[in-house]
């Protein structure tokens, strides 16, 4: 994935999912695949429980949190 790229894949509508950060407009919030990968599922049953989703997608959501960590801790 091309640095930053991963920025595209998240979007957050305020009519949808609350205004939570989503994956490419669909209803698949960035929680919930932290929660998935969380619980121990590798990204592989990730995109079996979630078909809608590509790789790319997985790999924008941990980028997302990451970048969101990123910015509390250097403030």
């Amino acid at each position: 994935m091309e640095y930053n790229s991963w920025k595209s894949r998240i979007t957050s509508d305020p009519k949808q999912c609350g205004g939570q950060p989503c994956i490419r407009g669909m209803r698949i919030r960035i929680i919930d695949i932290i929660d998935l990968h969380a619980s121990g599922l590798t990204q592989h049953q990730i995109l079996e429980e979630l078909p809608d989703l590509e790789r790319a997608d997985v790999e924008a959501a941990l980028k997302y949190v990451s970048y969101k960590l990123g910015s509390v801790y250097a403030a």
